[in-house]
């Protein structure tokens, strides 16, 4: 029996609209900032990158973001750099990249954080990069010392078995007086008590793209607490008992770990050794040398727990726990993922990983090239792993 041509049409205008959903379900839905379900197909930044969508954005243009204007349209914000004098030259470097494509706009303040003082030459070479205010600041000796709670010897020992196994600053006993110190530290400097947000910036790094709106201020506007560029694996045979510790810590608080969490993403076998090595962690992290972020929530009481049983526990001393996992973890379990950010439009590198993404705006990196280097550095992006589990945003 003939069906009615209106029949017809109908069911064809069906057939077209499974395929098209189909077909949808299947690309990569970056521009959407949806889950990747079925895997990363392509880097999300070969495709035209521009600002955050669908949100109002401040601009130098349309507000007074002068050095010293009384009305500033600046938020409570600061740039922050742990950095040394040795490193003068690597730190005028990352100046005259950020202050070329951002801070030159919007002349938010450096402050410098040391160990030891800075010499008159390092504040002076800084400050000549930029018309925003410059501070130098000393690290508190009570937030840089080595607990007394830590065995030297056992630290020792523990070093020499690290070393032998390859992980790198092992011996340094600096390295991981910093990995603690910006962990659970740098937020409580005095210097920084009357700031709320902070971008953390790392001499010898790069920046790529012009970034035309106020950072902190999409941040604030959008409730946005931490903000990342690049998503890597971790070294597991530096933090083996970071996940057991932290565990532990859930157990006596479980009511911390918040509903819209991040766990897929910290617990992913994608890489079975790493979760056999780290007893479970997917050693999944944000690479905290650009982090931009909301000190609110380091300064909360969930993280303050949850630093003060980690350093309790001395990993950040008998291993070598970094504050790219600890941050990680602690965003992944007690903050809403909708939180996090990822700042596709801010082309950074940091040696040897990448995030360029594909605009006009940008120069100088190839879209998409996630690494600097030989092709076994593309397994350590953690990137897929993220963007599946959590989206990209």
């Amino acid at each position: 029996m003939a069906v009615a041509r209106p029949i017809r049409m109908l069911g064809a205008v069906g057939i077209l609209l499974c395929l098209f959903l189909v077909f949808h379900l299947n690309q990569t839905p970056s521009a959407f900032g949806g889950k990747l379900i079925n895997g990363m197909k392509k880097d999300p930044l070969l495709d035209p990158t521009g600002e955050p969508a669908g949100t109002f954005l401040w601009r130098a243009t349309e507000n007074d973001y002068s050095p010293d204007s009384a009305n500033t349209a600046r938020t409570n914000a600061a740039l922050v750099a742990l950095v040394r004098n040795e490193e003068l030259d690597d730190m005028v470097s990352t100046m005259k990249d950020l202050e070329r494509t951002w801070n030159s706009k919007f002349n938010y303040p450096y402050i410098f954080m040391n160990d030891k003082p800075f010499t008159e030459e390092f504040k002076r070479r800084t400050q000549a990069e930029t018309k925003a205010k410059c501070q130098f600041e000393l690290v508190p000796d009570e937030h840089w010392k080595v607990p007394e709670w830590i065995n030297e010897e056992i630290f020792k020992e523990s070093a020499e078995l690290l070393k032998e196994q390859g992980i790198q600053y092992s011996e340094m006993i600096s390295y991981h007086q910093m990995c603690r110190w910006n962990s659970g530290f740098f937020y409580k400097h005095p210097a920084l008590k009357e700031y709320r947000w902070y971008w953390r910036i790392e001499p010898n790094v790069k920046f790529f793209c012009d970034v035309d709106y106020d950072v902190f201020r999409y941040m604030e506007d959008n409730n946005k607490t931490y903000g990342f560029t690049i998503n890597l694996y971790d070294a597991p045979e530096s933090i083996p008992n970071l996940w057991p510790e932290t565990k532990r810590f859930l157990a006596a608080h479980p009511d911390y770990l918040v509903e819209n969490n991040m766990w897929e993403w910290l617990t992913d076998e994608t890489r079975p050794d790493h979760n056999m090595k780290a007893q479970g962690y997917s050693t999944c992290h944000f690479w905290s040398n650009f982090e931009i972020g909301d000190m609110t929530f380091f300064r909360g009481e969930k993280y303050e727990a949850y630093f003060d049983h980690l350093d309790r526990a001395g990993g950040f001393f008998y291993e070598r726990w970094g504050d790219a996992p600890v941050h990680s973890i602690a965003l992944g379990m007690l903050e809403d993922a909708s939180k996090v950010h990822w700042f596709r439009d801010i082309g950074y590198n940091h040696i040897p990983y990448l995030n360029c993404p594909n605009s006009p705006k940008c120069s100088g990196c190839t879209p998409g090239k996630s690494y600097d280097g030989a092709d076994f550095l593309a397994k350590e992006d953690c990137r897929p792993s993220y963007f599946k589990h959590v989206g990209t945003h």
